[in-house]
């Protein structure tokens, strides 16, 4: 009768613990519901992954939300979203942070790279622009240049290539990409700073009718101009080129990472490519028939 009553509590005390294991882990990458914020930069790439993870797997739901970067890194370390986009480095207090609260070793995915564009009024005679004119006109009193806000993905990586910081720059705003792109006109001697992500998508009416409606500056620099393609996205040879990459505070394999792997593998890849972005993970390949 003693033996058992030890079996019974043994057996009571391993379904407690599996139950308590159970309430920990309540998603895996065919089921559940997590929070992925971006910035809204970002937004285009980012429906368009989340919708098409949650058709190939449809117990799933991805409540994608639109948020600065800076915020959205924020919300990371506070638990209020399982995976962010980010396209600036981090700094070390942030670095930091992320060891301190998350306790897991950070493993940025990489998965596109974007761009920061130059846009001008249509009817502008000005067809270029330098790196070292950008880093003038930041330091000008003229607010010349408009971002899409505070605490931007566009602004932060604008400043960190000029090894600077945001509060140290000056420039106009203007919130929103799309809305920069649909005032420009009003301000002929201003130069709007938008993501490619924006006018990137092919065929998209909204997109197309984005990119026709202002001129894209050409960026110099080192006596050469380049202009925000796939091939100089590729080759990293335009100036402001930016990778796209996953952070999650997620610590197993679950949603969060089921999600980060498919956009790094290659559907999630095709994704990034019709989008109008280079993939990060995959490159086209040539195969000869004899």
């Amino acid at each position: 009768m003693k033996h058992n009553f030890q079996i019974f509590l043994i057996s009571f005390f391993v379904l407690v613990i599996s139950c308590k294991k159970t309430d920990k882990i309540v998603d895996n990458p065919q089921l559940g519901t997590i929070t992925v914020t971006a910035d809204e930069s970002f937004k285009s790439v980012s429906e368009a992954l989340t919708e098409r993870y949650m058709a190939l797997n449809p117990n799933t739901k991805i409540n994608l939300v639109i948020k600065k970067e800076d915020l959205a890194f924020l919300d990371l370390l506070d638990n209020k979203a399982r995976v962010i986009i980010m396209s600036r480095e981090l700094t070390e207090k942030e670095k930091q942070g992320y060891k301190d609260k998350i306790d897991m070793e950070m493993q940025p995915a990489k998965f596109a790279a974007d761009a920061v564009v130059f846009v001008v009024p249509k009817n502008s005679a000005k067809e270029n622009i330098s790196v070292e004119e950008i880093e003038k006109e930041l330091q000008s009193d003229n607010k010349k240049i408009i971002f899409d806000g505070t605490n931007s993905s566009n602004l932060n990586f604008v400043a960190q290539k000029f090894k600077s910081t945001p509060d140290k720059l000056k420039y106009s705003i203007i919130s929103g990409n799309k809305n920069i792109i649909e005032q420009l006109n009003k301000y002929p001697d201003k130069i709007g700073v938008i993501s490619l992500n924006t006018i990137s998508r092919p065929y998209d009416k909204e997109s197309e009718s984005l990119k026709n409606s202002v001129k894209i500056l050409k960026v110099v620099e080192g006596g050469k101009s380049y202009e925000p393609d796939i091939i100089n996205l590729k080759n990293m040879t335009y100036p402001f080129t930016r990778v796209l990459y996953f952070l999650t505070n997620e610590g197993y394999y679950g949603l969060g990472n089921g999600f980060i792997r498919f956009s790094c593998q290659q559907l999630g890849q095709i994704v990034v490519e019709k989008e109008g972005l280079q993939p990060y993970n995959i490159f086209k390949r040539e195969v000869q028939m004899r």
